[in-house]
């Protein structure tokens, strides 16, 4: 499930767990303000998925009767689907891709930061730009053409980058804006195959959504994106992508984000949590007592919930999705396969869950951030807090 350039569509396939490296640990994907940083374990990748770019728009198919006195097609019944999604689980666990042997591309750990304050952002983005222009040298050393390009670019003088983190398949979180003065801060989380290779197509979208912001802003209003891409996200063609697992190892780190920008921008400010794809299963995982003002749900394939107030968050749920988006065919099923839960459960945008539905338009899946969109209008507007003013399905 991803963004494109003109919206967002995500990449390359990420991975997640946790491990020691030494006495001293890298917290990745979070500000780093303080205690002690962790590295991740080595990455798990798997396989087949019914969830994808790709993979979604074949959905299910329905089958037709044996009988010869009637071939009409019968309808799929929940009991089929969740038959249909664990057979596809299991062949992800017996058949995994060959690339999960590939090498991992070799960078430096992220750089060792102080508690980063509203004074101290600058020397952080400058710091971070360093470790980006290390990692371009030692991905270049290592044949990495492609990484050290996408590397480089991180290390531009215009980025300002509260974390990077170029191992594996990368992890950065960047701004947009003035952070430290900012009234209104949208966070934006990608969901499967985003990378650091792909990362141009996700920074596509927090551009738009900036120059939107820009426009329909107050006079005297401040704006900032901060383009969070602090977890290693499943692959489209994977079966991580149809369970909750990778979203439960990234809530912790998404929450202590959020918890140490507040150390920056303070309480005043308003945030809003903007969630695309399988990164609304992710928000939906750290939405307990995270501090947002709204948690937005776009083009989500479900949160693992069955309604918003199960989610335990004091923010506003809202829900969209456009017309031509091929998530809608993903099945809303949930079912236990040997221990995982598999599948997401109610549609966000079904009177069922209780989520605050608002126009779209007529957008696929990857153009909620386009330019001159329904979707992206709105988006600046929840944004912007202007919640009378945003149109509805």
């Amino acid at each position: 499930m991803g963004l494109d350039a003109r919206a967002t569509t995500e990449g390359r396939r990420g991975t997640a767990g946790e491990s020691a490296d030494g006495p001293e640990r890298v917290r990745r994907g979070s500000l780093r303000f303080s205690g002690a940083p962790f590295i991740r374990a080595p990455k798990e990748r798997g396989a087949v998925s019914i969830c994808g770019s790709a993979a979604g728009r074949d959905q299910p198919q329905r089958t037709r009767s044996r009988s010869t006195a009637d071939h009409a097609p019968s309808r799929l019944t929940p009991r089929w689907l969740r038959t249909i999604l664990a057979t596809l689980i299991a062949g992800a666990v017996v058949f995994p891709l060959s690339a999960a042997a590939q090498p991992e591309i070799p960078a430096p750990p992220p750089a060792a930061l102080a508690p980063v304050t509203a004074a101290t952002l600058d020397e952080a983005y400058a710091a971070n730009r360093a470790n980006a222009a290390e990692a371009s040298r030692m991905a270049a050393a290592h044949g990495d053409t492609r990484r050290a390009a996408a590397d480089d670019s991180f290390a531009a003088p215009s980025r300002q980058l509260l974390t990077f983190d170029g191992r594996g398949e990368g992890e950065a979180v960047e701004v947009f804006g003035d952070l430290a003065t900012a009234d209104h801060i949208a966070v934006l989380v990608p969901g499967s195959d985003t990378s650091l290779d792909t990362y141009d197509r996700f920074r596509a979208t927090a551009l738009a959504l900036r120059d939107q912001l820009a426009r329909a802003s107050p006079k005297g209003t401040g704006t900032a994106v901060v383009a969070w891409l602090g977890y290693e996200t499943p692959g489209t063609i994977s079966a991580t992508v149809t369970t909750t697992g990778r979203a439960e190892q990234a809530a912790p780190e998404l929450r202590e984000f959020i918890r140490e920008m507040r150390s920056v921008v303070g309480r005043e400010a308003q945030v809003s949590l903007l969630c695309h794809s399988y990164g609304s299963v992710v928000c939906a995982r750290a939405a307990a007592g995270l501090d947002v003002d709204d948690i937005v749900l776009v083009g989500s394939p479900g949160t693992g919930a069955d309604t918003a107030a199960d989610l335990r968050t004091r923010a506003r749920v809202w829900a969209a999705r456009g017309a031509d988006d091929w998530v809608a065919n993903v099945p809303h099923v949930s079912t236990d396969l040997f221990g995982t839960t598999v599948g997401f459960g109610t549609d966000p945008i079904s009177p069922a869950f209780g989520a605050r539905v608002f126009a779209a338009g007529h957008g696929g899946h990857s153009d909620y951030f386009a330019p001159g969109s329904a979707s992206l209008a709105n988006l600046a507007r929840i944004v912007l807090a202007e919640t009378s003013e945003v149109t509805h399905a």
